[in-house]
């Protein structure tokens, strides 16, 4: 995993494993690779991928079930949903506002884009 400079490492694993449980790839009540496992994957301090644990269980997108490991709660795809959601809306959408009318790029230009991305990636689209 590249970790970019701009943003704390245990929020970019936190991004990581909140993706893994968007795409499906750990369902709901699923048991998760454990601190250790994680941070010999991602070659980073266990306390790191802890943090990130702990900041997802705040979110109650993961629980821990003392003893056995971390697991995906029942309803971690809609608090994802919902958290991203918000910080895209909040942080990420206004720069990219601003880009817009930097560059002068149009809506048409972007629906065009991202009709094509939704093609590229064989995605439906979500209303």
């Amino acid at each position: 995993m590249e970790f970019r400079e701009n943003e704390a490492i245990y929020i970019q694993i936190a991004t990581f494993v909140g993706e893994n449980i968007l795409l499906r790839k750990w369902l709901p009540e699923e048991k998760i690779p454990s601190v250790r496992e994680l941070a010999v994957d991602l070659q980073v301090n266990p306390n790191t991928v802890m943090r990130s644990y702990e900041f997802l269980q705040t979110k109650e997108v993961i629980m821990n079930k003392r003893g056995i490991g971390f697991f995906v709660t029942q309803d971690a795809v809609q608090k994802l949903k919902e958290y991203r959601k918000d910080r895209f809306l909040g942080q990420e959408l206004p720069e990219f506002f601003r880009n817009l009318y930097l560059l002068d790029i149009s809506m048409e230009e972007i629906e065009k884009r991202y009709a094509s991305f939704i093609s590229e990636n064989n995605q439906p689209t979500q209303s």
